[in-house]
């Protein structure tokens, strides 16, 4: 996920119980490399292993260049984007513009494959459409080329992320090849979690946005998957320690000016469900300072506490909804 999964965001993750996390997707053109926002999006210093990263693109040569020069940096795993539906991305004929043309599709995994020595692997979606849906088709493919694991997300290109995730595709995908599939897409819950391997066969399951603002629903999936139960919401205590630790490494990855302003949406996502996070995301958004926002994050969980130990979330109810 572009501008969310840096390296303190995946670090985070992984303490919270990820066992995995890719990097943003990192242009493939190599003229791209040396610049700011690439250099951060394939940064994985000291980060937590396995340290994948994900890669975006067109050209079979420049995709296996662009792979070789991520693995001479530390990368240990490869991953290929062709599920971004984004429109400006697709326009160039990357993410899932790429599912409308298969050939191109084992070209490009067979150079990527070919040219490192460390797993690759394929996000991908469904399809180009819900009258053109391919994957069991790609995912022959992808076996066929090489591909150590696959990534479905349960909707076509033209879904974007409206409606709600499909995953019979996804269980036709993993009974039609013996590589291991991952699902995702609308993994909110730990019961989602469970219905959604016992649904579609699937190896694992990988969360995106349900993320953001509650890293630790990896422990709670991790939890209820093994027990059975419920682990309780994080107390405040905890949530504002991590907070803390998140912002710190955020505003020392991004420097005073760029992190105090990409840290606000972060802060936006942990507070939206909280006893008046909503006034304090419009307060926090006139903060300019690293030094008083971490402040005012402190006061907002500290005012938490009136309302017990734990986080009180508004609409508790919808946490758990399957």
């Amino acid at each position: 996920m572009a501008g969310v999964t840096d390296r303190p965001f995946r670090q985070l993750c992984k303490q919270l119980g990820a066992g995995y996390a890719v990097s943003e997707m990192a242009a493939s053109n190599p003229r791209l490399w040396a610049s700011e926002k690439t250099s951060r999006r394939i940064d994985h210093a000291g980060e937590m292993e396995p340290k994948a990263v994900q890669i975006a693109g067109a050209d079979p040569t420049m995709l296996a260049e662009c792979a070789r020069f991520n693995v001479d940096r530390g990368a240990q795993v490869i991953d290929i984007n062709m599920g971004c539906p984004v429109k400006k991305v697709c326009n160039s004929w990357c993410g899932s513009a790429l599912l409308q043309n298969e050939t191109l599709v084992r070209s490009i995994l067979e150079a990527v494959v070919a040219s490192v020595n460390v797993p690759v692997t394929l996000k991908y979606r469904t399809g180009w459409d819900r009258s053109h849906k391919n994957a069991v088709a790609i995912a022959r493919v992808a076996e066929a080329s090489g591909i150590a694991m696959l990534t479905v997300h349960g909707r076509t290109r033209a879904d974007g992320y409206s409606g709600e995730a499909e995953y019979d595709t996804v269980a036709e995908v993993k009974a039609a090849v013996q590589i291991p599939v991952v699902a995702n897409g609308d993994i909110t819950s730990p019961e989602k979690a469970k219905w959604v391997l016992r649904q579609t066969g699937a190896d694992a399951v990988m969360i995106g946005r349900a993320a953001q603002g509650r890293p630790w629903i990896f422990r709670e999936v991790a939890h209820y998957l093994r027990t059975g139960v419920h682990l309780p919401p994080p107390e405040i205590a905890e949530v504002r320690s991590l907070m803390r630790e998140h912002l710190l490494a955020h505003y020392a990855f991004y420097g005073e000016y760029l992190g105090v302003r990409t840290a606000r949406k972060h802060i936006g996502w942990y507070v939206r469900d909280l006893q008046g996070g909503e006034a304090f995301r419009q307060q926090m958004n006139r903060l300019e300072e690293t030094v008083t926002q971490l402040d005012a994050v402190d006061a907002f969980f500290e005012s938490q506490l009136r309302y017990g130990q734990r986080l009180q979330y508004v609409n508790a109810d919808e946490k758990w909804a399957a």
